[in-house]
């Protein structure tokens, strides 16, 4: 299930925030971690198979491909949400947000929320036309938080891969 909004703005803020950064080449091991817990999570942990030296060149070497922001609590990487720009030959620019995860001991704490929110400004200050992204079907809890944005639910499309 595709979802997206177009031109994204940014939401208020909660008052109990952690701070949001963009990543650094040094956080990529617990964003690794992070991307880990996420698969767990989606049933998936047998599909990661980046190296964290690929994943780090991939953000940060001589051609990064992706930017990300992450959440900070007492010093340790809590969150990330990473994306990437997409070009539409109907629409123009769009950025593609790749994964959004909090540390499963602090959902519910609004810190996807941040994360979400720093990624629609980004957007909207860089001019994209829209945020695309997916969901798993069964993700009732990532639903619910996406509909609070009134974000549009694609069921029309159908995912499609080849492996290289």
């Amino acid at each position: 299930m595709s979802a997206f909004i177009q031109n994204p703005a940014p939401t208020a803020t909660n008052t109990n925030t952690v701070p949001i950064r963009r990543a650094r080449p040094e956080d990529c091991p617990a964003m690794m971690e992070l991307i880990r817990e996420l698969a767990i999570y989606e049933k998936a942990e047998h599909e990661v198979s980046v190296s964290l030296e690929a994943f780090r060149d991939a953000g940060f070497g001589a051609h990064p491909i992706w930017t990300a922001f992450v959440a900070e609590s007492e010093g340790h990487i809590v969150g990330l949400s990473l994306f990437y720009p997409r070009y539409s030959t109907w629409k123009g620019r769009k950025l593609y947000l790749e994964d959004i995860v909090v540390r499963e001991s602090l959902r519910g704490q609004k810190i996807g929320r941040q994360l979400f929110d720093h990624t629609l400004a980004y957007a909207k200050a860089h001019k994209y036309h829209s945020l695309y992204w997916q969901v798993l079907d069964w993700n009732e809890p990532a639903i619910h938080f996406y509909k609070k944005y009134k974000a549009t639910f694609d069921g029309e499309w159908l995912n499609v891969h080849i492996d290289c």
